[in-house]
């Protein structure tokens, strides 16, 4: 038992250093993105600090951002169907 509370306690590190690279770079590239669409001029007059901000603070409120947590559902959903597979068919 205490073997695997060691390999949860471990996969949650290893899942949340994973959870904030992929979050940092998700928030880039989407920065980007908004920078070039700024440059573009498709901004209808902001500045471009206000406009960047504007949209940062709709992606921080997407679904898409939110579909990041599947970093941690998705691994331990595997590792618990797999432990269910092994014990119990």
């Amino acid at each position: 038992m205490l073997s695997l509370a060691r390999l949860f306690l471990i996969l949650f590190v290893v899942l949340t250093v994973i959870y904030v690279s992929v979050s940092l770079w998700s928030r880039q590239v989407r920065k980007r993105k908004l920078t070039r669409e700024w440059q573009e001029g498709e901004t209808g007059g902001d500045d471009m600090q206000a406009f960047i901000r504007k949209g940062l603070e709709e992606y921080d409120d997407s679904f898409r951002r939110k579909l990041i947590l599947l970093v941690y559902i998705v691994p331990v959903a595997v590792i618990a169907y797999i432990i269910y597979v092994v014990n119990y068919t």
